[in-house]
């Protein structure tokens, strides 16, 4: 299913509530899965702005400030009504386009409209643009194949993550530390043995690192088993990195029987896949994640797909408690200045390319490239 909803706002609605944010409006940002947005309206916030998603009647998603213009309760506490989101507090119903509808005995016409923001249904996910909208086109979603083809599964999960948006992308853009934070999943010590490169391709960072005739480690046994092959054989192991504005980074990994050409192995040869990463900001020390795994192996599988599920919670755990961790740390010692190192390339041409995104909205100078390593 796919939609798209371009909502104006007021001539007087703000196009953010944050000054000098750390990170891009004029963008997409998934805001949610289908399924959270049903009967009851969602709040949520997304990049300092409180939200109310709501399906109407003609089940298009619209997005609302969760802001009611009466007395300013939070209008997702209220009810949707056909085509309208009823305040929970006093009955005032708001329309689609943000504007005031009825409300029991009074006359409410004349009420400024509430902030409305461009959303989109896509490849499996609810899509929102918290910056001008007259800026939104659904062109400027990046293509992903896999969430529209049958020749993929996927299967995924939320959490809420008490830090920094960027230190998960930091986290993502290198995988070194998956030998010590992972180290019973997906970690093996080759992964510090190899070398990392990193390269900038358009608006896209990526890192890559690949392994020969190494040994899989448990989560890629467990894949090798569900793709047919032996869970047991020296692989070729890789991890490639990509991350795309404002946020997102999707990583293909898999590992491939030795010596059948590892990433370019046949399907037959391999068990591959795409961690999906979608990382909304909330706050300036909060985000959602949206994380997942899509792949090309053993799709009808849905045993599988809720095995693979299982352990990335558990993998995607272990990185949520390192990460809140490291953002108490920040926070408590804000003026530390912290190392760089060369696997941390990967994550400082990302900053880089939001910094500039953010200078260009914000009409400051383009920031110097000293964050390239």
């Amino acid at each position: 299913m796919e939609t798209f909803t371009e909502l104006q706002t007021s001539d007087t609605a703000a196009t953010a509530t944050v000054t000098h944010a750390i990170w891009p409006l004029n963008t997409w940002y998934v805001a949610a899965t289908p399924d959270e947005i049903g009967s009851k309206p969602l709040a949520r916030q997304i990049c300092g702005v409180r939200m109310a998603f709501f399906r109407p009647k003609s089940g298009i998603v619209v997005a609302l400030e969760d802001f009611c213009p009466h007395r300013g309760a939070p209008l997702s506490l209220g009810f949707v009504r056909e085509e309208t989101l009823v305040c929970g507090y006093h009955g005032l119903a708001i329309d689609c386009q943000g504007r005031a509808d009825n409300m029991p005995g009074q006359r409410v016409k004349n009420f400024p409209p509430v902030r409305t923001f461009p959303v989109i249904e896509r490849y499996g996910f609810v899509w929102v643009w918290p910056g001008d909208p007259a800026l939104a086109s659904a062109d400027k979603i990046h293509h992903l194949p896999w969430g529209e083809s049958d020749d993929w599964a996927y299967g995924g999960g939320l959490f809420h993550v008490k830090c920094d948006y960027r230190l998960m992308i930091d986290n993502l853009m290198d995988l070194t530390h998956e030998t010590y934070v992972h180290a019973s999943s997906i970690g093996q010590k080759e992964i510090d043995e190899a070398p990392v490169k990193t390269r900038v391709e358009g608006q896209e960072v990526i890192t890559s690192r690949m392994m020969e005739k190494v040994s899989a480690p448990p989560f890629w046994r467990m894949a090798l088993k569900g793709a047919g092959l032996p869970e047991d054989a020296i692989v070729d192991r890789w991890q490639i990195c990509r991350f795309n504005l404002p946020s997102h980074v999707m990583i293909e990994v898999g590992v491939a029987l030795e010596g059948h050409g590892g990433y370019d192995a046949e399907l037959s040869k391999k068990a591959s896949s795409i961690v999906v990463d979608f990382i909304t900001p909330e706050t300036e020390t909060t985000h959602w994640y949206f994380w997942g795994m899509a792949r090309q192996f053993a799709v009808k599988d849905q045993a599988l797909t809720d095995t693979i599920r299982e352990g990335q919670t558990k993998i995607f755990s272990e990185d949520l408690d390192m990460l809140e961790q490291q953002q108490r740390n920040l926070s408590q010692y804000p003026e530390r200045r912290l190392l760089k190192l060369n696997i941390d390339a990967g994550g400082a041409r990302s900053r880089l390319m939001i910094d500039r995104v953010i200078a260009r909205e914000n009409a400051d100078p383009v920031p110097a490239a000293e964050a390239e390593a």
